[in-house]
């Protein structure tokens, strides 16, 4: 069996993406969102992170744990933000989902 790059990449945003969303949705709300609902945290947070550490001045290194703390760390950032807008809805995860089904994913 032969992975190309771009398989491998895939594989390394999905695998980033639910760790963070997972560990975000603990640290914030006390639970996940489920694998769909934490993976859609994740990537939008490690784009947030990636944005927000640099600004910050604040370089993580290279390697794996450092894109899932990165990634966390912005999924964090995201959820506390959408905790504030929504008035403490983003706890039940309404709002994560709201965004899954916008996006058509079927669960």
């Amino acid at each position: 069996m032969h992975l190309s790059n771009e398989s491998l990449i895939v594989i390394v945003i999905v695998i980033v993406g639910i760790v963070a969303g997972w560990l975000a949705g603990n640290i914030v709300r006390g639970g996940g969102y489920g694998l769909i609902g934490d993976l859609i945290v994740g990537v939008i947070g490690a784009f947030i992170g990636d944005w927000l550490l640099p600004q910050l001045r604040i370089h993580l290194g290279t390697g794996m744990v450092a894109l899932i703390v990165n990634a966390t760390l912005g999924a964090i950032v995201l959820l506390v933000i959408l905790r504030l807008i929504s008035g403490g809805a983003a706890v039940d995860g309404v709002l994560v989902w709201a965004v899954v089904e916008r996006l058509g994913v079927r669960y």
